[in-house]
């Protein structure tokens, strides 16, 4: 099933529902700049035991509605509240890489887990991307602004050099092109605009809120969220659990996808 869910007016997201008769439900959300697409392989390991998987395009990417604002955290979290409204779900794991792992942090803390039971971050940007004040982890905020001018002068440059760092194991050519195909469905505002909320927005207070049982998927090598915010959430998230990926970067549902599909099913009470 698929679907265009209003989350104000004239903005709409793209949601897609698979085997919505299936159980323990995961709703996933994309790291930037791709979309739901991104997760295929977690879906053909998923619906395979019975999974119910769904996958939101956040707004500016992929199949959604792309608005010249609403890219702050707060109004991300609160896209997927009327997502989950519209499924009228219950008993969801939330599942995020990347951007849409820290978005999933902010949608616990603010909207107190309303309809999701279990939560995964994976690789997720939390508590902040880039160093800060007391938080000396993360990229620095001038490689985030050379993303974003680089972003400005030639995106699809940008987005082949992204694509150089994101995975640990060398990809085919064939998947490397599909993957920045995925970004090139991103508009270039919201792409930028993105990118502007990791300079400005921090997590801590959110990590702390969370309350139900949470799994951290991490890449070791991981070249944009490094591996220190793995463990920042850790110690974060009471009762969490942490399991590193010694062969995999930011793209760790690629790099080592058959043991990020175990760790994941094994989370979820499917094996």
């Amino acid at each position: 099933m698929e679907y265009m869910v209003e989350v104000e007016p004239q903005v709409r997201v793209y949601l897609n529902d698979i085997n919505p008769a299936g159980k323990k439900p995961v709703l996933f959300l994309h790291g930037w700049p791709a979309s739901h697409r991104m997760f295929e392989y977690q879906y053909n390991a998923l619906l395979a035991m019975g999974c119910r998987c769904i996958g939101m395009d956040m707004r500016g990417f992929g199949k959604s509605d792309k608005p010249l604002s609403g890219y702050g955290y707060d109004r991300l979290a609160d896209d997927v509240r009327c997502v989950i409204e519209f499924l009228h779900a219950e008993d969801l794991t939330l599942a995020g890489h990347s951007t849409g792992g820290a978005v999933a942090a902010r949608y616990m803390a603010r909207h107190g887990g309303y309809g999701v039971a279990r939560l995964a971050l994976l690789a997720a940007a939390a508590p902040s991307l880039i160093r800060r004040p007391g938080f000396p982890y993360g990229i620095s905020g001038a490689e985030v602004e050379d993303i974003i001018g680089a972003t400005g002068r030639d995106r699809p440059q940008m987005l082949r050099d992204f694509g150089e760092t994101f995975f640990y194991r060398k990809v085919t050519p064939a998947f490397a092109q599909w993957f920045f195909l995925m970004g090139l469905e991103a508009a270039s505002w919201s792409t930028m605009a993105v990118s502007r909320a990791w300079l400005v927005e921090t997590l801590f207070d959110d990590l702390a809120k969370i309350r139900v049982p949470t799994l951290i998927l991490h890449g070791i090598h991981d070249r944009v969220c490094l591996f220190p915010l793995a463990v920042a959430q850790h110690e974060a998230v009471a009762g969490s659990v942490l399991v590193p990926f010694k062969n995999s970067g930011h793209g760790l549902f690629y790099d080592e996808r058959e043991k990020f599909n175990r760790e994941l099913a094994r989370f979820l009470g499917l094996s």
